[in-house]
């Protein structure tokens, strides 16, 4: 907790204390108050108290040791693609995602003033969705743990040439001016948040309901495993929206995929299609089966 900056300080420990007293409400997000997250997990479940941790490990450790009964994390922006290292978190977390949020994203530039600015601070995902807009001012990108932290950090800096890349509520809370708003470089800018539990939802309360199911798998060392693997999704009309490749060690021999799929176990043509994906993998794990938010198909 004491890794933010001092201005975030008081609002995360009055945060704090609210969830140590009700954790079956927390929800537990990466980052300050006035983050993405923070918007995440109360448009996600409004009567929710969320718990700001300052990592995503932070976050998914509050709900494995039971200070947050869900915890949500960004996967994938529209923009600028997967959050880097979410991949390796997920499987490892031994937690379940049993929801997902889609979050329309829109950042402010603010500071101590209306600059101008030498440097800008802020989460790498938002300096890369408004890297066309930093780049054609001569602003350099600083990477920061989280975006409203960036504004606390700027706050607790006082530098007039420093400014941060946050959500507008950032400024509010920090003391800081907006010196322009809608500054990423694309305005349909999305994220994907998923939610995670201790435990996986009954696939009972799915039943009738449009779902989704996200799983990772590593294919035998063959030649055209991959191939034999996804047959089956294409011959029992299971529609794959999401795959995804990453290195599993330092070896660059073993690749893990992450893969999400429309419907869930329980449905025959899923069944049949992921017992063939089985069949040919080294290891598959499966992340959770949960509602669709957005309509795929």
């Amino acid at each position: 907790m004491h890794s933010f900056p001092a201005p975030a300080i008081a609002r995360v420990e009055e945060m704090v204390r609210a969830a140590a007293a009700d954790p079956v409400r927390a929800i537990s997000f990466q980052g300050a108050p006035g983050c993405n997250g923070h918007r995440a997990a109360l448009e996600f479940d409004p009567v929710c108290l969320p718990l700001p941790c300052f990592s995503f490990e932070d976050a998914i450790e509050a709900v494995k040791e039971g200070r947050a009964a869900r915890a949500i994390i960004p996967i994938e922006n529209s923009q600028h693609g997967r959050v880097a290292d979410i991949h390796f978190l997920l499987p490892e977390s031994g937690l379940f995602i049993t929801g997902e949020h889609f979050l329309p994203i829109s950042y402010a530039l603010m500071g101590l003033g209306q600059g101008p600015f030498t440097a800008a601070y802020s989460h790498p995902q938002a300096l890369g969705q408004t890297r066309r807009y930093l780049r054609e001012r001569g602003i350099v990108p600083m990477a920061y743990a989280d975006t409203a932290g960036a504004a606390a950090y700027v706050a607790e800096m006082g530098d007039p040439q420093a400014c941060a890349i946050a959500p507008r509520i950032a400024a509010e809370l920090y003391g800081l001016k907006i010196a322009a708003e809608g500054i990423e470089d694309s305005h349909d800018n999305t994220t994907r948040f998923v939610v995670l539990a201790d435990k996986p939802l009954d696939l009972a309360d799915l039943a009738g309901r449009p779902a989704m199911t996200t799983f990772v798998f590593e294919v035998k060392n063959i030649p055209a495993a991959l191939y034999k693997a996804l047959g089956g999704f294409a011959t029992n009309g299971v529609n794959m929206t999401k795959l995804e490749s990453y290195q599993k060690g330092a070896s660059f021999s073993a690749t893990m995929f992450f893969a999400d799929i429309v419907g869930a176990p329980g449905d025959p043509a899923v069944d049949r299609a992921l017992e063939e994906l089985a069949f040919h993998c080294k290891e598959l794990r499966m992340l959770g089966s949960y509602p669709q938010e957005l309509l795929r198909g």
